[in-house]
């Protein structure tokens, strides 16, 4: 049974998030939200029971949030289901495997109740599958295992109908007798406390819509894949401008320019880990590029100080000693708050890649990023100023891959008014596109893409 509280919450926000890897509902208020989930199937669905909230305008408003071609949601339905306890019924378009959880306040955001909506199929092994086995397309399954699920008697409410109205005044209610998953109760006070238990699988791929088909290859050359990172997205909007621009809008939109530049070349191609407005979790950018076998990650990102005359551009490698200084430190502190704003239950974590990010000696590849980083820090000093003439050093969790040379590059200060209005010009975004794709192949010309045995991790 759900407990009650003193004082009915607020809700101040909702947002839906679609993309071809999940969806994400998001519901942000005053306080902890208490919740309850329940899936159905025959059609496929999924309830959650919020307590003690109102049944107000902003939380009516997410049945209309939902996009046509959101790959998962059909619709969403809203209303009491009994005195204080709004009832969200999602109607789904085939199968999926939930994950819910809470987050408390980062950021800019309050208190959240976070629901991803995940296909059953693992759809990047699908991708490599039919990449290597072209005339047999295999379906694969997810291989990333679910937490804990607890199962609780049928709730006592229960037979009851569904109102098809949504109306305030009619409670959506359930006609099954359907298992319950879920934890109740407050659990606000850590982003993903032990104690919640909720089915969960890992996000798969976005990758690209496109087929992972080898282009034609020059003779004694072999592809090279470049993983392109745009920071942020979805809730995590990264820095934002003095005029209001938000970074993860900008990164997107250069690392869009910079694949197409670099599909352009012969033996080369590149993949994006997130090609729409949604949120990545850090490690599974890392996951990404390692599953597609890439020989380079650059992560894009446009940096933010709190003295809006901080300027230029940087290029980052990954340490393992410590930061080469304390604006590097600040910067891979700030850049690893990503799951926290954007919001990760540890559920969904891979511990095997965990590990092996942890012990696998990276020296070579740090190595090899240094040299990566020195080419496309100086092509890029030909087009803007640099805010250190040196590659620098931290420890950012996006560019731990054991064996892919990466970088993070910091394009510009998108807080400083000047460099924002170049980041947001077309023409700048070309210039820095081709500066970066310069290094890139200036990097490949002493360092010949060789073929590699990658690290396993499963």
């Amino acid at each position: 049974m759900l407990t009650a509280t003193a004082q009915a919450n607020t809700v101040t926000a909702v947002r839906i998030w679609p993309a071809d890897i999940y969806t994400r509902i998001t519901i942000e208020a005053e306080k902890p939200i208490l919740y309850k989930m329940t899936t159905l199937k025959d059609p496929e669905r999924v309830v959650v029971d919020v307590e003690d909230i109102d049944l107000n305008v902003v939380i009516k408003a997410l049945s209309e949030k939902v996009s046509e071609s959101d790959p998962y949601i059909s619709k969403i339905r809203v209303a009491n289901f009994k005195p204080k306890v709004v009832r969200l019924v999602v109607d789904l378009k085939s199968e999926v495997k939930p994950a819910i959880f809470t987050l408390p306040p980062a950021g800019d955001y309050k208190h959240r109740l976070v629901l991803d909506i995940y296909p059953t199929k693992d759809s990047l092994m699908a991708m490599l599958d039919e990449r290597d086995n072209p005339d047999q397309i295999a379906d694969v399954s997810a291989t990333n295992k679910t937490a804990q699920v607890v199962t609780l008697p049928p709730s006592t409410d229960a037979p009851v109908t569904i109102a098809s109205d949504g109306n305030s005044a009619n409670a959506l209610k359930i006609d099954e007798n359907p298992n319950v998953t879920g934890n109740i109760g407050n659990v606000g006070e850590a982003a993903q406390p032990a104690s919640q238990t909720s089915a969960t699988a890992v996000p798969q791929s976005d990758i690209t819509k496109e087929k992972l088909e080898n282009k034609p290859l020059t003779k004694g050359l072999r592809q090279i894949t470049i993983a392109i990172d745009p920071g942020h997205g979805g809730e995590d909007p990264g820095a934002i401008g003095a005029t209001g621009s938000r970074e993860k809008e900008i990164t997107l939109l250069i690392a869009k320019k910079l694949k197409a530049k670099i599909d352009e070349e012969p033996n080369m191609r590149a993949v994006l880990t997130r090609d729409g407005d949604y949120f990545i979790p850090l490690h599974m950018r890392v996951l990404k590029a390692r599953k597609l076998q890439a020989d380079l990650f650059i992560s894009i990102h446009a940096d933010a100080f709190t003295n809006p005359a901080a300027h230029g551009s940087s290029v980052f490698a990954l340490s393992e000693k410590g930061a080469t200084s304390a604006s590097a430190r600040y910067l891979a502190n700030k850049e690893n708050q990503s799951d926290l704003i954007g919001g990760v239950s540890l559920n969904v974590k891979d511990p095997l890649l965990a590990r092996t990010l942890l012990d696998l000696s990276q020296t070579a590849t740090i190595n090899d990023s240094l040299k990566l980083g020195k080419v496309v820090l100086g092509n890029i000093g030909e087009i803007n100023k640099l805010h250190k003439n040196h590659v620098e050093q931290a420890g950012f969790a996006v560019l731990k891959s054991p064996d892919i040379p990466s970088i993070l590059v910091e394009t510009a200060f998108i807080s400083n008014p000047e460099e924002e209005r170049k980041l947001n010009d077309g023409a700048y975004q070309d210039k820095l596109v081709m500066s970066i794709l310069t290094g890139i192949k200036k990097y490949f010309s002493t360092n010949p893409a060789l073929a590699r045995t990658k690290v396993a991790l499963d």
